[in-house]
């Protein structure tokens, strides 16, 4: 037999085991069931993998979450469970989470000013902080600081090996009053980090380990690309599984509770994911963008990473990949991506309950594909950093 037959036999086994054997999970990864278990009907699931492959589409991982279940995990390049992904993006989603618990807990508030706060902490950037003095912790969360920064300079500094970025971030321009206007630049997570670090008393990345990686059994997580003082940007940078993202969305699905524990307040998960600046974004996290026909909040991170919230489903949906950056920032082409796969194919699922029946037809069909995905390459639609490469 060749060593290629045994390993697609071996990775069918486990592709088995994962989507419909709860007994195999591990302790602290969400349980596994089969989607028919719950009243889906895996019939679209596969058509959703056959579409990929046709495509050629790099898509590293998709999961489907549903009561609470994992019941669709897909891999390809023969990656597992444990890879990690760089989130992009969706770092900050998860410093917006970290700061709920801050606010929880008095230690951070929507309105204290940003500029005092790390004058304290680097006295240096005092004068340079002088003209951002009603910048408040909102304005930072809901992108409405009106900072003005210049991102076209190639291998931007503050994203390639900024020895201090906070400095870059204090000495940018004010274009607009703060809370006028919603902009999207990666100067405002950059001020998040700084100052959510200062209110905890410790870097970030440290406070999100101790008070949601570690309580919500999340393994192989990063917090990488730190500037020479140690600074972590909370917009881009953080590691994880792609069933960590999963865990994520069920933390907001569940109103910030987790297996019977309260991790972020509920108040905070619906002021969170409430528009701010735009009536399509809370506190870094997308509202209505992804499905349009009933509520929905997303994080989405750049070359194509979601963690799909839909309430009315009790479900989430999880992707990482390597599709096409262009179209613009709600429009890009893997945007579009993640709103065709959600629409045509994971909410059919989730609505054809008269035809999730189990069969044994149905779950050879679902582990035959799945199979196929686990080896599937698929075309990078997008430049690749070292960074893109998955990691254990």
């Amino acid at each position: 037999m060749s060593t290629l037959r045994i390993r697609r036999i071996c990775g069918a086994i486990s592709l088995a085991l994962a989507t419909a054997a709860p007994l195999f999970a591990q302790a602290s990864d969400l349980p596994t069931a089969s989607p028919e278990s719950v009243g889906v009907d895996s019939r679209p699931l596969v058509q959703l993998s056959q579409m990929i492959r046709k495509e050629n589409l790099d898509v590293r991982s998709f999961l489907v979450v549903k009561d609470g279940k994992l019941i669709y995990e897909r891999y390809s390049k023969g990656l597992t469970r444990n890879h990690n992904y760089e989130l992009y993006s969706i770092t900050k989603n998860v410093t917006a989470l970290a700061a709920g618990v801050l606010v929880d807990e008095g230690k951070s508030k929507l309105d204290e000013k940003v500029a005092p706060i790390l004058a304290r902490v680097r006295p240096d950037l005092e004068k340079a902080l002088a003209d951002k003095q009603a910048i408040e912790l909102w304005h930072v969360l809901s992108m409405s600081t009106g900072l003005f920064y210049d991102f076209k300079p190639t291998d931007d500094p503050i994203y390639y090996g900024a020895p201090d970025r906070l400095k870059l971030a204090a000495e940018t321009t004010p274009k607009v009053a703060p809370g006028t206007a919603f902009d999207y630049t990666d100067v405002n997570p950059i001020l998040a980090s700084a100052t959510l670090g200062a209110d905890a008393g410790m870097p970030l990345q440290d406070f999100a380990e101790a008070r949601l990686f570690k309580p919500m059994g999340m393994t192989h997580y990063a917090w990488e690309r730190a500037d020479e003082r140690g600074l972590v940007s909370s917009g881009w940078g953080l590691r994880l599984r792609a069933v960590d993202m999963a865990k994520l969305g069920q933390l907001v699905l569940t109103g910030g509770r987790w297996e019977g524990r309260q991790i972020v307040s509920q108040a905070w998960v619906r002021t969170m994911t409430a528009p701010t600046s735009a009536p399509w974004y809370g506190y870094y996290w997308w509202i209505n963008d992804i499905v349009a026909t009933e509520p929905e909040t997303h994080a989405m991170g750049f070359k194509g990473q979601f963690i799909v919230v839909l309430p009315e489903r009790n479900a989430v949906v999880v992707m990482t990949s390597m599709l096409p950056i262009e179209g613009g920032l709600r429009e890009s082409q893997n945007v579009l991506a993640i709103r065709r796969m959600v629409n045509d194919y994971v909410l059919p699922a989730l609505d054809n309950q008269a035809h999730a029946k189990p069969t044994p037809a149905s779950r050879k069909a679902l582990t035959r594909e799945l199979e196929l995905a686990s080896q599937h390459q698929g075309r990078a639609g997008a430049p690749a950093d070292p960074t893109d490469t998955p990691k254990l």
